[in-house]
């Protein structure tokens, strides 16, 4: 049996039926029309800067008004407008990705009552990891607390990512509380650079990450 060279490593070299042959054509058509007609890249509409600019000071959203979360989410939605037809879910979506602000309740409320359980939140994080089909949202309590909820994830379509979640942990003192899974939904990527995420999921919340580096998991 021969043996070829690919770029997934050292694969047996079979006999390909004309059928076959053909497919193998069609793949390698459909590869290099989409080299040569690559899915457009990001624009960089003023919106993203200008959204930056609006949500710097706000604690990851706590401190907005009900005014500047209008006009923030009117923002993302001309932003996302801008990059409808553009593809984001590919690997530049896996990262630690660190809230910068976002809309969802459960997440603020656990931040402003956080002194209820004796300590403060610290920064909020999202890890996504395509190659696992992973997801982590995670809420840190310095100095070495944390409350974090897994899901595992299934890209649906050019933009739109589904999870469902598979448990939650609050890790505090020492100690592990485990929480059982909730729910299943779905979120889209909206707009994603080298260094900013922007995304919008099934129950109209909003949220703008920035990336923290690879996607490593608490």
């Amino acid at each position: 049996m021969q043996i070829m060279k690919t770029s997934h490593g050292l694969l047996p070299r079979a006999r390909c039926s004309s059928k076959k042959r053909a497919q193998v054509h069609t793949h390698s058509f459909l590869t290099d029309a989409l080299r040569l007609f690559p899915s457009p890249k990001p624009k960089q509409p003023a919106e993203v800067k200008l959204i930056l600019d609006k949500i710097e000071g706000s604690r990851g959203g706590i401190l907005t008004t009900p005014a500047e979360k209008a006009e923030i989410t009117s923002l993302i939605e001309s932003v996302a407008e801008a990059n409808r037809d553009v593809i984001t879910t590919t690997k530049k979506l896996s990262a630690t990705w660190r809230l910068l602000w976002g809309t969802e309740k459960e997440t603020q409320f656990i931040c402003k009552n956080a002194g209820i359980f004796g300590t403060q939140a610290g920064e909020i994080y999202q890890v996504i990891d395509l190659d696992e089909e992973l997801l982590q949202n995670v809420i840190t309590f310095p100095p070495t607390g944390s409350f974090v909820v897994n899901s595992s994830i299934s890209v649906e379509s050019g933009q739109r990512t589904s999870f469902k979640f598979t448990g939650a942990t609050l890790n505090q003192d020492g100690r592990k509380t485990k929480i059982p899974p909730f729910g299943k939904g779905w979120f889209e990527t909206v707009y994603v650079d080298d260094s900013i995420r922007m995304a919008r999921d099934i129950r109209g919340d909003y949220l703008v990450v920035a990336r923290d580096g690879p996607p490593i998991m608490f």
